[in-house]
């Protein structure tokens, strides 16, 4: 929306790391099996701007499974507003969430080779 935008006419960096930060909630949630909180933007790479009517797509994966963190690789596309055959990766990012419990501390994350509620991947 034109309220995201910065004086060029962008859509601001902040609303991105916005979008990731919330698509990366979700999936990291779902493998934790409940409450994350995010505790570090690892790495946040812009790789092409985002303009005012673009859509733009976030998709992740886990890379890293600790002893109650999870560390995701994050990746957004934008298609094109004025052109719907061109999607452009715009960001990247590796995310580090915290599993926690009702009273907000840590608490441990299944590992790896445990069934997650996570959906399987697409063929």
């Amino acid at each position: 929306m034109p309220a995201d935008t910065n004086p060029t006419g962008d859509i601001f960096g902040g609303w991105i790391m916005a979008q990731m930060d919330l698509a990366g909630g979700v999936l990291a949630s779902r493998r934790a099996g409940g409450r994350v909180v995010t505790v570090a933007m690892n790495a946040f790479e812009f790789l092409q701007p985002v303009f005012v009517g673009d859509l733009v797509s976030c998709y992740g994966h886990v890379v890293r499974v600790g002893r109650t963190s999870l560390t995701l690789q994050l990746v957004a596309y934008a298609q094109r507003a004025g052109d719907p055959g061109q999607v452009v990766k715009v960001t990247e990012a590796t995310v580090t969430f915290v599993a926690v419990d009702e009273q907000r501390r840590p608490r441990p994350v299944p590992p790896l080779d445990a069934p997650t509620d996570e959906p399987a991947p697409a063929a």
